[in-house]
């Protein structure tokens, strides 16, 4: 079979997700505190709504949307406000946050069903706003902005993106297997949002038996979806690659997957679509995956949101000594955090614990082209680098720095072991302050 994948650049890292791929979702006992930030999401940070000493339910609000790209933060437990402090998040921003103290007995008051069918788009999209639904890929884009489609525009293809194609990441892949149908019926509900002419779920060719056992449940239940056997490439799960792989469309620079008639949506999301329409429950708790050679055991574990990281190792039985980094998301476009406390976001996929890989070292450029060669954008991180080290920001923005979707393909292929995505987040920044 001819499989679908994008054309340009790209790599093949070994994907080690044999260390968890096999190992079912554990739901993780309540830790005693929970930190709950209010920038779960991509946009303006929630504002909180309670104070030290309040109490609070579980799915009550505790954060107000503060914005257009915003989403409101709900409390994962029942429990007691113990302090409302700044925290530093996974990707080293800092955030107001509220600690929980939960309580011993926790309710589970999702337990009636509603019937979406009879619900409007805009009633369902209503709902998706107001459960706090983000994109649980990693980047945590609002939800329901999103899936808002302007006047004027309209959707030719909805696509379900089941492509995780970070190493050792396999949250995802157990959704698929352990949650077929909510995941069918999520994206079913953001079909009936958006209204497109087609509905394809994207899958890596490295999870086989998840496309099967998609392919099955899609026959039985008679829904009008593909699904596309992907090529197994990072970074195929990006957004612009996916749209190339399924609809043979680029999105140009600048513009958003609409522009071309696409609506892309995790399939972790699509999950917590299914539970906020279905039970109106507000994404409060997500399927993370704990996993490297440096953890005793690497597990799928469904956790609150606001859990520790520490709690999450300790529930995997703890480090092995050779372990030297730890990492929030994926190997590829994760962020090392020296804080084992920091807390999980709705964005946090994975948590990896792994021994030393590579020799630390930096050699200057030596000209190879092997970024350029790889950059799945087309563009020149050689060049791009080399004007931010000597501070020519506006130069590197006029390379097309903007476009660089900071996947880390440059520096995975560099022979110099340049920082080479650490440089564009920093010229990014700079280039924003200068304009």
């Amino acid at each position: 079979m001819k499989l679908a994948t994008f054309r340009r650049g790209g790599v093949h890292p070994d994907d080690r997700k044999e260390l968890s791929k096999d190992k079912k979702i554990e739901s993780l006992p309540f830790p005693e505190e929970l930190v709950v930030s209010m920038s779960e999401h991509l946009g303006a940070p929630a504002t909180p709504t309670k104070k030290k000493g309040d109490a609070v339910t579980r799915g009550e609000v505790i954060g107000t949307a503060n914005g257009y790209i915003s989403a409101p933060v709900h409390s994962p437990a029942d429990g007691v406000v113990t302090d409302i402090r700044k925290v530093r998040v996974q990707s080293g921003a800092v955030s107001d946050a509220v600690v929980i103290k939960c309580n011993p007995e926790q309710s589970n008051p999702w337990t009636e069903k509603h019937d979406w069918r009879k619900e409007s788009p805009e009633a369902l999209l209503s709902i998706v706003k107001d459960m706090g639904i983000v994109g649980m890929g990693g980047a945590a884009f609002p939800t329901s902005v999103k899936l808002t489609v302007p006047m004027g525009k309209e959707v030719d293809t909805l696509i379900v993106n089941g492509v995780e194609c970070e190493p050792y990441l396999t949250a995802d892949y157990r959704l698929m297997l352990e949650k077929t149908s909510e995941v069918l019926e999520g994206a079913m509900i953001a079909a009936a949002i958006v209204r497109p002419k087609r509905i394809v779920i994207g899958i890596e060719a490295n999870k086989p038996d998840a496309a099967t056992l998609m392919e099955n449940t899609i026959r039985e239940k008679n829904y009008q979806v593909e699904v596309v056997l992907l090529k197994t490439k990072y970074p195929q799960g990006d957004e612009k690659q996916l749209i190339k792989a399924v609809m043979n469309a680029e999105v140009p620079s600048g513009k958003l997957p609409l522009d071309v008639g696409a609506v892309v949506c995790n399939l972790g999301s699509c999950y917590a679509i299914y539970e906020a329409v279905v039970y109106r429950k507000p994404l409060i708790e997500r399927v993370i995956t704990v996993s490297g050679e440096s953890i005793n055991n690497p597990k799928n574990i469904l956790a609150p949101i606001g859990t520790k990281f520490s709690s999450l190792i300790d529930f995997c039985g703890g480090e092995k000594d050779d372990a030297v980094s730890t990492v929030a998301g994926g190997p590829m476009m994760g962020f090392a955090i020296y804080d084992e406390d920091t807390p999980m976001v709705k964005g946090s996929g994975g948590l990896l614990v792994l021994p030393k890989l590579i020799d630390d070292f930096s050699a200057p450029c030596v000209l190879c082209g092997k970024c350029v060669q790889h950059c799945p954008m087309g563009l020149q991180p050689n060049k791009m680098f080399r004007n931010i080290k000597y501070g020519n920001y506006q130069a590197a923005m006029d390379l097309g720095l903007m476009d660089c979707k900071e996947c880390g393909c440059c520096a995975y292929t560099c022979p110099s072991h340049l920082p080479l995505v650490q440089g564009f987040k920093l010229g990014k920044k700079m280039g924003r302050k200068k304009k």
